[in-house]
């Protein structure tokens, strides 16, 4: 971090796309893998810009940070995205200051999800700030805004029933099969991928839909091994992908991989099967979804199925909102006291001079020699803690209240 870093939080902003004005597709041109978010904080230190991260989910892609204009934060994210300076900024969103701040909190309370309260947004904005702060780009400003988002979250899940239940996108996924599937447990069900949406997926198939036939691949072998013993499920090779795909009834897909692993040529059985794609950007080409014997599902088409669940949990919204708040209300005095500092220093250091000044005849012979009177030192803490009490509450300039104090000392603070 610089010395002339800017940490005012005026200067704050977000600006990014979510899954309310883009689909699935346009979403995957926005994405940031790890070796552009590496490549990016790069180039931030070019910029100039010292605090930021980028959060890149299946539903969103967001940049955080301190800035001049938001315009130097959307040209770093651009520059690594296929997609193009022009088309972001017809689709993004862009919000500042107090907006900007409660967005975030509401983002990682799962209240602006794909699906209302999905808690795996936590970890997501967790690696995304731990992957910045490893490079230096968490500073004290984000470190204390992203501690408040996370307790406020974490205060959310254990006091509301926003979270309840079991909802998420693997989640919606098997709830989608047991609802359009017959006799599922008699189908070949193929998963593709064996990172944590995959091991999710796979949890839930195993325990809520019944299926027997459960095939894991990774393009890491070892991956889809270690996942298909625990949960004691079949696993393949990923050299036999192509032979499984014939087999399977029901292929659901997970690799993160920047193109699509299954593509048109790959459907080669004229049976019907449903093939669902749980990543961004697609895992699965798009096309597909031309063959008349083929059902093809993203993680759009998921976030629209309604349950009991989701019910109960929109009327948890009002409850969480109240939570945000009053986190958002104690960030912002943080903010408020750290932006005095320095006024209520130099106040102090003034008292201490005054007060040496008036003493320099009696037996005080350095400012410690003062500052060792427990008559003076309660004296000068007691100004400090009256101005900042002021300076909090009325938000006025600290040279006001450095003009009274003097006024005030040279009248005679002890007399």
């Amino acid at each position: 971090m610089t010395d002339n870093a800017i940490t005012d939080i005026d200067h704050f902003f977000i600006a990014g796309i979510n899954y309310k004005k883009t689909d699935v597709s346009i979403r995957g041109r926005f994405a940031i893998n790890t070796d552009q978010y590496h490549v990016l904080l790069q180039k931030a230190t070019d910029k100039g810009l010292t605090e930021l991260f980028v959060l890149s989910t299946c539903n969103r892609t967001e940049i955080y940070g301190l800035a001049n204009h938001p315009e130097d934060l959307i040209e770093l994210l651009c520059s690594e995205t296929t997609g193009s300076l022009t088309a972001f900024k017809e689709l993004a969103y862009i919000k500042k200051d107090k907006e900007a701040v409660e967005h975030l909190f509401e983002v990682a309370a799962g209240l602006d999800s794909q699906i209302l309260g999905d808690y795996e947004i936590v970890g997501q904005l967790k690696q995304a700030v731990k992957f910045a702060k490893e490079k230096n780009f968490i500073g004290t400003f984000l470190e204390r805004l992203i501690n408040s988002v996370l307790q406020s979250s974490k205060f959310i899940k254990s006091n509301t029933a926003l979270s309840s239940g079991t909802v998420s996108v693997s989640f919606a996924a098997v709830q989608f099969l047991r609802n359009q599937v017959r006799q599922i447990e008699n189908k070949n069900i193929l998963l593709i991928g064996a990172g944590k949406i995959g091991r999710n997926t796979c949890k839930y198939i195993v325990s809520h839909s019944g299926a027997s036939h459960i095939t894991v691949m990774n393009r890491t072998d070892e991956a889809a091994a270690d996942l298909a013993e625990s949960l004691n499920v079949h696993y393949a090779d990923y050299s036999e992908l192509q032979q499984q795909i014939e087999q399977a009834d029901i292929i659901l897909v997970s690799t993160n991989a920047e193109t699509p692993v299954i593509l048109k040529n790959n459907i080669t059985a004229t049976t019907h099967k449903i093939l669902i794609d749980l990543s961004i950007p697609n895992n699965i080409d798009p096309s597909v979804s031309d063959l008349s014997n083929i059902t093809l599902i993203n993680v759009d088409d998921l976030s629209k199925q309604k349950d009991e669940t989701l019910q109960k949990r929109e009327a948890e919204v009002p409850h969480a909102k109240a939570i945000i708040e009053e986190h958002i209300t104690d960030f912002f005095e943080w903010h408020t006291m750290r932006r005095h500092v320095p006024v209520l220093k130099a106040v102090k250091q003034k008292l201490i001079e005054i007060q040496y000044a008036d003493h320099s005849n009696n037996a005080y012979s350095s400012p410690l020699d003062l500052l060792l009177c427990p008559d003076n030192t309660a004296a000068i803490q007691k100004v400090i803690n009256n101005m900042a009490v002021k300076l909090r509450h009325n938000n006025t300039h600290g040279c006001q209240y450095i003009e009274a104090i003097n006024d005030y000392i040279t009248s005679g603070i002890d007399s």
